[in-house]
């Protein structure tokens, strides 16, 4: 059995890309880039699904979600220290 082929994302894009052209057939650019043409049609799909997103502001709002849940993640982070703190320090004086 042969390794895996792993093609990184500015290939993909290339390929999708050109097939989203139409100036050559699938299968032409299968052959000019060994790429199997189910593949190409697999990224020819999802670079035309996800182009919509790329102008609108989902994007931000899903960085801004993100950052959000980070921010609250490090508060509770701090906060469990504190008390861990806290708690060591009790239990040293109960000794």
């Amino acid at each position: 059995m042969r390794p895996r082929k792993r093609y990184d994302s500015n290939f993909k894009a290339k390929v999708a890309l050109e097939a989203v052209k139409g100036e050559k057939t699938i299968a032409e650019l299968s052959s000019e880039y060994g790429v199997h043409a189910n593949q190409i049609s697999i990224w020819k799909k999802k670079l035309l699904s996800e182009l919509p997103d790329l102008f609108s502001d989902k994007r931000k709002r899903e960085a801004q979600q993100t950052q959000q849940n980070d921010d609250r993640l490090y508060q509770k982070i701090g906060q469990l220290e504190m008390e861990l703190d806290w708690l060591k320090k009790k239990s040293l004086l109960l000794k």
